[in-house]
Parts: C-alpha cells; sequence; structure tokens
C-alpha cells in the first residue's frame, strides 16, 4: 500500500528556475539596487517611485508582463504631466527610446535611473487629464492584459475630476443698464437678496479651488404652506413675482445659505487682517533673508578666491613644478662656477678666494642636479604607480 502514500511524502526541492525567470529575477535586483524608495505594489509584478520635483510628488509605475524581459516593461506616471517623455496623448505612458528599444541585454535600473536624471533636468508640467492609475483602471495600448489572482489595489490617489476645477455655479443677472426702467421699478427689494445667494452652489457637497468644502442644506420633497394651497392660489402665486419671491426668501434654507455665507465672509475679512498684521513680520523676514543672501555671495566669493589660490601654490609645489626649479637652480650655479673659473684664469681672482667660491658653487649645483635626478625617479615612480591595469 506505500505506493498509494507515495505522493503524499515530502514534494521535494522547487524546480529550477527557467532561463526567463532568472533573467527577470536579475532586472528586478538591478531595480531595486538602483532605486532604495522603489515600492512593491505586487510582487514581480508592478512597482512604484516616488520622487519630488518643484513641490509636486509625482510616482513613475513599472509593469513587468508575463514574458518580461523579453516583452518591454510598461512605464508610465501619475498624475499625467507634460513632458517630451510622455505620451502627449495620456499624459502618462513613457515613450523613452530606452524602454521602447528595451531587450533582454537591457538593464532596467540604469534605465529608470536615466529617465529621472531626465525629469530632473527639465522638470515635467502636471497636465489637465482625468485621473486614474494606469494598470488599474485603464488598460495601456501594447500591453496584453494578464489576471493577478489574489491582488487588490486600493488607489490612494483622489478620484476627483482634476481637469476642471469646481466652482460654485453663479446664475449671470442681467446689469441695471440693460434691465427696463419699468422692470426695476417693479422688482421689490427682495431680489437683491435673491441674486447676493443666486452664487452659492447648488450641488450637495462643493469643493472650491482652496479645498474649502461647503454643504449645500438639504431640500425636503414638499413644502407643507404649499401643499394646502389650491391649484388657483399657485397660479396666482406663480403670475405675481412680488408674493414668488416673499416665499422664497422666507424659506430656512435660503436662510440658511445667507447665514452660511455671512459667517464665511466674515472670517475671511478676519483672515485678512491677521495676514495684514503679519506683514510686517514678513517684510521684516524678507530683509534678513536678503542679507544673508547678500552675505552668501561675499562669503561665496571670498571662498572662490581663496580655492583659486590654493589652486596656484599646489601647482607650485607639484612634482613637476619642483624638478623645473632645481634644473634651474642647478644650471644657475653651474655658469657661476665657471664665471669663477674664467675670473682665475684672467687673473682677476685670489687662487684662495677662487678655491674657496669656486668649490662651494659646484658642490651647490652637484647637490641641485642629484636633487633634481631623484625627483625624476620620484615622479616616474608614481606615474607607474597611478597607470591603468
Amino acid at each position: 500500500m506505500s505506493w498509494i502514500f507515495s505522493t503524499s511524502k515530502s514534494s521535494g526541492p522547487l524546480p529550477p528556475l527557467t532561463t526567463l525567470q532568472q533573467q527577470r529575477q536579475r532586472q528586478i535586483e538591478s531595480l531595486k539596487a538602483a532605486h532604495s524608495t522603489l515600492a512593491e505594489i505586487h510582487k514581480d509584478v508592478e512597482y512604484r517611485i516616488p520622487f519630488t520635483v518643484n513641490n509636486t510628488t509625482i510616482n513613475i509605475n513599472i509593469l513587468l508582463p508575463p514574458q518580461f524581459p523579453q516583452d518591454k516593461p510598461s512605464v508610465s506616471v501619475f498624475p499625467p504631466v507634460r513632458h517630451h517623455l510622455i505620451d502627449s496623448c495620456g499624459g502618462s505612458m513613457v515613450i523613452s527610446p530606452l524602454i521602447n528599444n528595451f531587450s533582454m541585454h537591457s538593464d532596467l535600473g540604469k534605465i529608470i535611473q536615466s529617465i529621472l536624471d531626465e525629469f530632473w533636468k527639465n522638470p515635467p508640467v502636471l497636465a489637465n487629464a482625468s485621473p486614474g492609475l494606469p494598470f488599474v483602471y485603464n488598460n495601456p495600448s501594447g500591453i496584453p492584459p494578464f489576471s493577478s489572482p489574489g491582488f487588490h489595489f486600493v488607489p490612494t490617489f483622489p478620484l476627483q475630476d482634476i481637469s476642471r476645477p469646481v466652482t460654485p455655479a453663479s446664475v449671470q443677472v442681467p446689469a441695471p443698464d440693460s434691465v427696463p426702467s419699468s422692470a426695476n421699478t417693479s422688482r421689490p427689494a427682495t431680489s437683491n437678496l435673491i441674486t447676493d445667494t443666486l452664487s452659492v452652489p447648488t450641488a450637495d457637497m462643493q469643493t472650491g479651488l482652496n479645498g474649502y468644502a461647503y454643504k449645500m442644506p438639504e431640500i425636503p420633497d414638499s413644502f407643507p404652506d404649499l401643499s394646502n394651497l389650491s391649484s388657483n392660489q399657485l397660479k396666482e402665486m406663480s403670475d405675481q413675482e412680488d408674493i414668488l419671491l416673499e416665499h422664497f426668501v422666507n424659506l430656512p434654507q435660503l436662510k440658511q445659505i445667507t447665514s452660511d455665507k455671512e459667517e464665511l465672509v466674515n472670517s475671511i475679512i478676519e483672515m485678512a487682517k491677521k495676514n495684514l498684521q503679519l506683514e510686517p513680520q514678513l517684510d521684516g523676514r524678507r530683509q534678513d533673508i536678503l542679507y544673508k543672501y547678500e552675505q552668501l555671495t561675499q562669503m561665496k566669493s571670498g571662498f572662490e578666491m581663496k580655492m583659486q589660490r590654493q589652486h596656484e601654490l599646489s601647482e607650485s609645489c607639484s612634482l613637476s613644478a619642483l624638478q623645473a626649479r632645481l634644473k634651474v637652480a642647478a644650471h644657475e650655479a653651474e655658469e657661476e662656477s665657471e664665471d669663477i673659473a674664467e675670473g682665475f684664469l684672467e687673473g682677476k681672482t685670489e687662487i684662495d678666494d677662487f678655491l674657496t667660491s669656486f668649490m662651494e658653487k659646484r658642490t651647490l649645483c652637484h647637490c641641485r642636479r642629484a636633487k633634481e635626478e631623484k625627483m625624476q625617479q620620484l615622479i616616474m615612480a608614481h606615474e607607474q604607480f597611478h597607470a591603468p591595469l
């Protein structure tokens, strides 16, 4: 019966990796080694690298197809940007030649690093496009879809439409000059209140450019005051604009909107006053920064002058410069000894003086030549030590 349970024993060692799998692992290891901020979204399939440029965080998404590295990877950015390396249609797919010409022998880590370097040299600009993470909500062109069992990724990016900022809906009211005089005289004073409050957003929740969210009051399905009126009374109210506007102004929802608007205006005024009070402090800080920048410029100029002086001194004390000086000094000492010898032969110098000065100059000449030869040996040894293998 042992043959029945033979398959229930230890499963044995795992099958060896294929050549394609080994190449895939090497590319992934290269990517991890080149980028310390790499985040693994889906093991061996999807990775993300965030980087910040011009106070904007941009994510580089890297998707590895099943036959990678035989098939080239798909690289995209989020949010969509405008750049010469980015597809102008969608604003997210990277169309770098390094990606398009990717092969088995390419280095994915170096390719992504070159793309990052290009982004640093020429910062991308955010584009107005529909949000959404590539590879999760959209099917990128050129990459066949493949399933990822057991993988559920919840995006952390806001899913609001960034292509069009949401602003309060406004109703255009004709200017006083364009309205007939009869309409101006017959319109009650409550119409001004109506036009003031019509600029409030009409949706349940509206977000402005500064991130302020305003929640509209709930509008009931029916109005008890109007439910008790007859059809003739409703028609009469509809025909008489004064009565209709008076009823509209007395609605609690409109009163709440008006109250909220006044509170918001008062808070904006208070904030503006606080900002004006901080203006002298801001000007003082600005002057301090300008003064420190001027000091930095002066210190930088002084540092550059000292660096130039240090470079000149180091050049004058190099081995080749010292050897040249020793050679010139030895030649000068030799010429001086020859002049002393000619003067002695002409009878201009006594023998004692000749011997003293001649021996001194010749000794100095031979010492300088010996030092010059020793310096030459040191230079040759230094060049051989630093020569490439």
